[in-house]
């Protein structure tokens, strides 16, 4: 995937005004586009294109349909010059009450092209009923691409849209088509449905976890990859309810040990390393979630503490399983590191296990 500030290049205008124009429709707008996208941030090229396209095609939506249509007979409209298109589909698609429906079902004939996922959003914004009403029969469309969009689309933190915050703050009414898609053919819809049940996950645990059971009670061979995807936030912040449902007994009697540091100072740029071993003292097999949680010193002075996986393991009546992690310690752009005492520790099913501390030295030199 190119980088976004290489998406929807001058070309790109070009290429949709050859693809959109028609008789006594010349497309100027678009040509005219070519040389106002350099230098732009994604977003404003996409507003741009968006922009020309609502110029160059007819103002009343039929017309501006069929010249999508069009253009959809051609295999060589697809990929990224679609998105300004779809982002247009949802302008005139909501300058009239007519055009409501059909602009829908409009995106629909779109999104196998790339995604309509983006916009699809304006209209669950400005009557989220009367686009759901919509959405909710895409889920028995034919085409994957379709029934992904009914997931992806209404998804409340979808990245790079606007949220949704309606959905966000009450997930039931789209509750009910990630439960007709979890057991979905294509991976590509299922995926969608995972990264979903993630986002209603962060405002409600409770009612991601209670999807996530009825799944596991009526499952496909897919379902548990599924719901462990779904859950993975809840999952990584050990949370007692999601490592239920997948069956991981905070309470299994565990022996553990570690962290072992390799060495109780870490400079910055280099590595914490430790190991650690887990022992089932059960008198039956067990699965067993092992993390760690890095505790990073804050310039307040508090820790924030940040959990990473290292494996996910079925153990034996008195097996014991060992590893050991090399943790980066280098500067990020998302992170910033203080001098001082951090700590890190082990974390079994959710529960978490004794710190242990270590300081990290300014960078040398």
């Amino acid at each position: 995937m190119p980088l976004a500030d290489e998406l929807l290049p001058a070309s790109t205008a070009d290429e949709l005004a050859a693809r959109l124009a028609g008789p006594g429709r010349p497309a100027d707008a678009l040509r005219a586009c070519a040389g106002e996208l350099a230098g732009r941030a994604y977003g404003e090229r996409v507003e741009l294109l968006r922009d020309a396209v609502l110029a160059d095609l007819p103002e009343e939506f039929p017309a501006f349909a069929a010249a999508v249509r069009a253009a959809l007979t051609d295999p060589g409209f697809t990929g990224w010059m679609t998105l300004p298109v779809c982002q247009a589909v949802a302008v005139r698609g909501r300058e009239t009450d007519a055009a409501f429906e059909p602009a829908l079902a409009l995106l629909a004939e779109l999104t196998p092209r790339l995604t309509a996922e983006y916009a699809v959003r304006p209209f669950l914004l400005a009557d989220q009923s009367r686009a759901l009403a919509v959405i909710r029969r895409w889920a028995d469309h034919p085409d994957p691409h379709v029934r992904r969009l009914a997931s992806e689309g209404t998804r409340p933190r979808l990245p790079w849209a606007v949220r949704l915050p309606a959905l966000a703050a009450d997930p039931a009414p789209v509750l009910p088509l990630l439960d007709a898609l979890y057991r979905d053919d294509s991976e590509y819809v299922r995926r969608s449905v995972a990264n979903h049940l993630n986002d209603v996950s962060r405002e409600h645990p409770a009612l991601a976890v209670e999807a996530a059971g009825r799944w596991l009670a009526a499952p496909a061979a897919t379902t548990e990859r599924v719901v462990r995807h779904g859950l993975r936030t809840l999952i990584k912040a050990g949370d007692a309810a999601a490592m239920a449902a997948l069956g991981h007994d905070p309470d299994v009697p565990l022996v553990v040990d570690g962290p072992r540091l390799a060495a109780d100072t870490v400079t910055l740029g280099g590595h914490l390393e430790f190991a650690c071993a887990v022992t089932n003292k059960h008198d039956r097999p067990a699965t067993v979630v092992v993390d760690y949680v890095v505790h990073h010193l804050k310039a307040n002075g508090t820790r924030s503490p940040k959990v990473f996986k290292l494996a996910t393991r079925t153990l034996e009546p008195g097996e014991t399983w060992r590893t050991t992690r090399r943790h980066s310690i280098r500067p990020l752009t998302t992170r910033r590191y203080h001098p001082g005492e951090h700590a890190v520790q082990l974390q079994t099913n959710g529960r978490r296990h004794p710190e242990v501390a270590f300081t990290l030295l300014p960078a040398e030199g």
